[in-house]
């Protein structure tokens, strides 16, 4: 693997100073609870989000914002400057000075009132003179003697010192309402002899922006005490008129003040004048503001408050910004929240953190990587929890996202994850057993964008995704609930359901992969229509002839893990039915797929097949080889030779550390594309190394990162035929693509690496480890210097299998129909790790210790290899197999396991 380039110098960044006492630029509180930077300027897009089931807001720690909420679907409250498409959040998304934001901007009046004197004019200086700083770091840009960004996670916190003045913005959410509550409060830091008060201004500056080209305006209630903009939703139709009547759109944008303000602009143009943001006319050449209004001119909302505070006194000042329908609504929010402040912000910041709280997660890990542990214990299940409970804050989330959405929630709350699966067979179609494109989650929801274009591969994740319900809960009964279709046609009339007549969970999901199987061409290879899981690659197949080498994979991998449930469940005609089928889809991949060293992604229209050696660009892809492994084509338990003709696994993992794997993580496939290619699809056109076009597409990595772990549990369940070090070979290739998603990577995967190297990596990231993005820059090879740059954006079906894998792979604790299975596989380098796991109502914690020379139980086979590699033990005694039987799980109660593994 190729050194990571160099990564730019702190020093070069101009408030780039580490200012806290340690010398850090980020990390975790003691407790873990919260995770803090101290620059604006190094990570400058470092964000954290917070969410409730009707809203979702991502903010930069310089200030900047991303807001949506639902009505049913998505909408804004807070706009850019210029009418603009209706996106929510883009990749890597750049800032600029008038995105919206949330700002307080501080002026010491004392300060400048002597700066305007020395100038000889009456209105102030042009620039602020150095009298003006904003918080958190953006309008003004200026340099600031302390910084803090503060993300907890059910609020975000920021700290501001300069001219001896501290500012603390923090913003949290309730449980029920679309609304931001905001906490301003302004500390005087300074003293004097005398206690000579502080003279300053304060100015919350919430940017509205352009609303709509109908109908505009904002202007001072001084009943309702705050700034409130009105505007209408564009439309054409007269049809689209009573539908928006009927949905009562919250057309208004409110910014209510708990205390009555000294001024206020409500008209941008006013507010800003000749100064621009970093210097507005309305703070450096005024006294106060103008108390301006917006008519069919773009909105703002600023207040000022002038203060007088001795030295240590603090002013706290409470803020609400929303949207609203009509005025009522407006009045009824402030009655709510601002009638009695103090008692309101804390009763909902304390709901809101035990809403959050319910998605805290079932494992807590103590190793040797405490930037992993910190990431696992409080992020990354918080991330799982947004997926699964808001579904992402979409009306017709695709099926492929829903249901691996659902896949997470297993392990956060089951019951959640189990509705899902039933909502989504809901809609599935009763003739054919297809599954749509994406599923409607209200009445007023159709299928949109996306969804309107047909893939191929959505009934592949039905078995995957009840597969790990049932393992994870032993839930057998929801195979035999009655689903009935749903009434409402997305695409899929429900066949001979007829919205009346219901199937059960388990003939739905045995009808899905029948069609998986039925829609093959002759050749036994998977349709691909216009996008399989990769879905711009959409003209691979649009006449209707094209294949998927991966989703031809990926059918073989759902009949097998269907067969296994079968087999739980007796049916031995349907085992013996998958696991043929497994075994024929199989040998067709292998036959027309693989080519030399690894399997091709798969064949066009016209007949050619890419994703090969021959192929200049897009020559070797990761999924291919992932469902390979993951689907029985390509054998993982006798990998230590080729000895016979075909895949062999060695030869295809070496390959991939060669051609695809980065500092940055396993990229998607290699070399990126730089033009179109009329025969694969719009995957072509994207830029070299982002998003689908060679980066390091985490939901890819993940998916391998899932089969070298289960490549290392065969190793270990099949000694006879495995080499001695393939368990460790395999267990520390899965832990690098598992440790290299997480923000932080040292250079080395040794404990003692420096904190520096862990900054480095994060400051060329660009991002903090709360969350997994859903790519990273790739096209190493051909942009260095750009890859490993984060998308930042925390939506991603990664999360899902990216806990799952750290909970059943390296923590090796999965359930199954028996009960739970106790196999851990660390990376070498771990002496050890200890792990807390609730499991079916009860907790598990597991102390892992590699020991020397240990006496394994069972003796060596007859071969001369060791039989076992790990040894699991409750109460002294051996369990056999590493099992812990359902039967012996009392909810409630605490399971104290050891497990030696050999050094």
């Amino acid at each position: 693997m190729a050194p990571k380039p160099e990564a730019s110098n702190p020093s070069q960044n101009g408030n780039g100073n580490v200012n806290e006492e340690d010398g850090r630029l980020c990390g975790p509180t003691t407790d873990g609870s919260r995770y803090e930077l101290t620059s604006p300027t190094l990570l400058p897009k470092a964000a954290s989000f917070l969410w409730n089931q009707r809203m979702m807001i991502q903010v930069t720690c310089r200030g900047y914002a991303i807001a949506q909420f639902m009505q049913p679907e998505p909408a804004k409250y807070t706009h850019a400057p210029c009418l603009e498409a209706r996106t929510f959040m883009q990749p890597e998304q750049n800032y600029y000075a008038h995105h919206p934001g949330r700002f307080v901007y501080v002026k010491d009046e004392d300060l400048h009132c002597s700066i305007t004197e020395e100038n000889g004019n009456g209105k102030g200086s042009g620039s602020g003179g150095g009298s003006v700083f904003s918080a958190p770091y953006e309008p003004v840009r200026g340099g600031l003697d302390k910084f803090l960004f503060s993300a907890g996670k059910s609020d975000v916190r920021w700290v501001v010192e300069k001219l001896g003045i501290r500012v603390t913005m923090t913003l949290t959410l309730p449980v029920d309402d679309v609304a931001e509550l905001w906490t301003v409060t302004v500390t005087n830091l300074s003293t004097s002899h005398n206690n000579t008060p502080r003279n300053i201004s304060i100015y919350p500056y919430f940017p509205i922006g352009y609303m709509s080209w109908m109908s505009q305006s904002a202007s001072y209630s001084p009943s309702l005490n705050g700034i409130i903009a009105r505007s209408t939703t564009p439309y054409q139709q007269a049809a689209e008129y009573f539908a928006h009547k009927r949905l009562r759109l919250k057309d208004m944008t409110y910014l209510l003040c708990e205390e009555e303000p000294t001024a206020y602009d409500a008209r941008q143009d006013a507010f800003e004048g000749e100064g621009g943001l970093h210097a507005p006319e309305g703070i450096v050449m005024q006294k106060e503001l103008g108390n301006s209004e917006a008519r069919y001119e773009t909105p703002t909302a600023v207040v000022q408050y002038r203060l007088s505070l001795k030295g240590g006194e603090e002013k706290r000042l409470r803020f609400l910004l929303g949207p609203a329908a009509d005025e009522g609504e407006v009045r009824r929010m402030r009655e709510k929240y601002l009638k009695s402040p103090e008692v309101a912000f804390s009763s909902a910041a304390e709901e809101y953190a035990k809403y959050i709280a319910r998605g805290a997660g079932c494992i807590t890990v103590q190793s040797p990587d405490a930037g992993l542990d910190n990431f696992v214990n409080h992020w990354l299940p918080r991330q799982v929890n947004y997926h699964g409970s808001v579904n992402r804050l979409t009306t017709d989330p695709q099926t492929r996202n829903y249901l691996q959405d659902a896949l997470g929630m297993c392990y956060i709350a089951p019951s959640v994850a189990r509705e899902a699966l039933l909502i989504a067979l809901s809609q599935q179609d009763g003739t054919t057993g297809a599954m749509p494109d994406g599923i409607l989650l209200s009445e007023e929801a159709e299928l949109k964008y996306i969804n309107t274009v047909p893939h191929a591969d959505h009934c592949v994740w039905l078995p995957v995704a009840m597969e790990a319900y049932l393992a994870e809960t032993g839930d057998y009964g929801v195979l035999d609930v009655d689903v009935v279709a749903r009434e409402k046609s997305n695409g899929n009339d429900g066949g001979d359901d007829g919205g009346s007549k219901g199937q059960t969970v388990f003939d739905r999901i045995s009808h899905a992969i029948d069609h998986l199987l039925a829609q093959r061409d002759p050749r036994g290879l998977s349709y691909i229509l216009q996008g399989d899981w990769c879905d711009p690659m959409n003209m691979v197949g649009y006449k209707g002839v094209g294949v998927s080498g991966w989703l031809t994979l990926a059918t073989a991998y759902a009949c097998r893990l269907w067969a296994a449930v079968c087999a739980s469940l007796g049916h031995t005609s349907l085992v013996e039915k998958y696991t043929a089928a497994a075994a024929e889809v199989n040998e067709a991949a292998q036959r027309h797929f693989f080519k030399e060293d690894w399997f091709a992604r798969g064949i066009t229209d016209d007949g050619v097949t890419f994703g090969v050696k021959e192929d200049k660009e897009g020559s070797m892809w990761l999924n291919p080889q992932t469902f390979a492994i993951l689907s029985g084509a390509v054998d993982v338990s006798c990998s230590d030779s080729k000895s016979q003709p075909g895949p062999d696994l060695n030869t295809i993992l070496a390959s991939i550390d060669t051609r695809l794997s980065t500092p940055y993580g396993v990229q998607m496939f290699a070399p990126p594309y730089t033009a179109m290619r009329e025969d694969v699809g719009r995957v072509t056109q994207k830029a070299p190394g982002s998003a689908e076009n060679g980066s390091v597409y985490n939901h890819a990595a993940i998916f391998y990162a899932h089969a070298l772990y289960g490549i290392a549990f065969a190793s270990t369940s099949t000694p006879s035929s495995s080499p001695q070090n393939q368990n460790q070979e395999q267990s520390a290739r899965a832990y690098e693509v598992l440790r290299r998603m997480v923000p932080g990577v040292p250079s080395s995967s040794s404990p003692a690496s420096s904190k520096s190297e862990t900054d480095q990596d994060l400051i060329h990231r660009g991002q903090l480890p709360l969350y997994i993005p859903n790519y990273y820059r790739g096209a190493y090879a051909q942009y260095p210097r750009t890859a490993g740059r984060s998308s930042q954006l925390f939506n991603t079906g990664t999360a899902s299998w990216a806990y799952r894998v750290f909970i059943e792979g390296l923590c090796g604790l999965r359930g199954y129909s028996g009960g739970l299975l106790v196999h851990p596989q660390m990376p070498p380098h771990w002496p050890g790790m200890r792990v807390s796991r609730m499991f079916r109502g009860a907790r598990f914690v597991v102390d892992v210790q590699r020991v020397e020379g240990m006496e394994r139980n069972g003796g060596k086979g007859g071969d001369g290899q060791e039989n076992e590699r790990i040894v699991v033990k409750y109460k002294g005694e051996v369990l056999p197999e590493g099992k812990f039987a359902a039967e012996d799980i009392v909810k409630g109660e605490t399971y104290e396991v050891f497990v030696e593994v050999t050094r």
